[in-house]
């Protein structure tokens, strides 16, 4: 057996709490401190609303917390602007002549061009430059977007 490898074991050490509670045990340090004692523990001591923060883990907590509601607003609030009636035809990506085409009827935005849709689809090809391909293509790009309309 080794020679001098054991640590010096100091049976008068002295324990210090935060909360200012000090006892004697013993240890292989002459000083002990430490935050929490069984004098000022909330379960021991009965506190069960006191919480005891560790390095800010209940902020850490909250904060991921208020990180994971924003993440789904903004989710909600893209979905909600995907199927707005404020969209741009042009984002529709009909093509150029048809797009200018509604345009030069003032029909600029797809709430517009849903309405003029609801009129019937005989509505939207009397428009000059606006054909039965651009009017299929129109609706599959609302229904891929989400857009809701009779057939």
């Amino acid at each position: 057996m080794k020679v001098d490898i054991h640590p010096i074991f100091y049976e008068d050490t002295n324990v210090t709490c935060a909360c200012g509670e000090t006892w004697v045990t013993g240890s292989t340090r002459k000083e002990i401190r430490v935050e929490v004692c069984s004098n000022c523990h909330p379960f021991f001591s009965g506190e069960f609303q006191r919480l005891v923060d560790v390095e800010g883990q209940v902020d850490r907590f909250y904060k991921k917390l208020q990180a994971q509601k924003d993440y789904v607003d903004e989710r909600k609030d893209r979905e909600t602007e995907k199927i707005s009636p404020e969209r741009p035809v042009a984002e529709l990506d009909l093509g150029k002549r048809p797009t200018e085409a509604l345009g030069k009827v003032g029909i600029k935005k797809v709430g517009q061009f849903m309405n003029k849709m609801a009129e019937g689809d005989e509505a939207l090809l009397a428009i000059s430059g606006f054909g039965q391909k651009s009017l299929i293509d129109a609706k599959k790009k609302l229904r891929a977007l989400g857009y809701e309309f009779a057939r």
